[in-house]
């Protein structure tokens, strides 16, 4: 029998198997499905996609995260395309600047004050943390500084009392990829 992902190390947790293929099955058929289906998917929603973890017996998560990325730059390429066939290329990157230009004001704002506090007793994101991430970022706007889009992806932020609000976060930082993915 053979499997689509190597199996995670004996002792190291491996995702679901059972979830991990079916998610594969409904991917392959929301690929060939028209925008707006029953059946389609974004590419926002396979870089939210989640799996169990299982103890043993579970697919190696490094092997399943790459295909998911190369799988979410797929399904970004081709809603790129349809979007620029629908509205045009010159409005397809108006748009896409536009919240470039907005993702740029918000990186500007000093640091400490660039999200929303959480409250003094609930724990966020570190300031420090997404701050650093974001100083990376207005580089890779306004400069065509070198950051590749698998760090935003995977970036993790330590948690701090009084933290910045993570939804807003995660918020902006979707944004962020959407338009790296944009922009390919």
């Amino acid at each position: 029998m053979t499997t689509t992902f190597p199996e995670a190390h004996k002792g190291k947790p491996g995702y679901d198997i059972a979830e991990v293929d079916a998610f594969l099955v409904a991917a392959r058929l929301a690929y060939g499905a028209a925008p707006g289906s029953e059946t389609a998917l974004t590419s926002d929603e396979i870089r939210r996609t989640a799996f169990r973890l299982r103890r043993s017996g579970g697919y190696s998560v490094r092997h399943v995260d790459a295909a998911l990325e190369r799988l979410e730059e797929a399904f970004a390429a081709r809603e790129r395309e349809r979007e620029i066939a629908l509205r045009g290329e010159a409005q397809y990157f108006a748009e896409t600047r536009a919240i470039a230009q907005e993702l740029v004001d918000r990186f500007d704002r000093p640091a400490g004050q660039r999200f929303r506090r959480r409250g003094p007793l609930t724990r966020g994101y570190h300031p420090a943390d997404v701050d650093a991430l974001a100083d990376r970022l207005a580089g890779y706007f306004q400069n065509g500084d070198p950051i590749a889009v698998e760090n935003v992806r995977t970036v993790a932020f330590r948690a701090r009392l009084g933290g910045y609000d993570e939804a807003q976060v995660d918020h902006v930082l979707d944004a962020v990829v959407r338009v790296m993915l944009a922009v390919r």
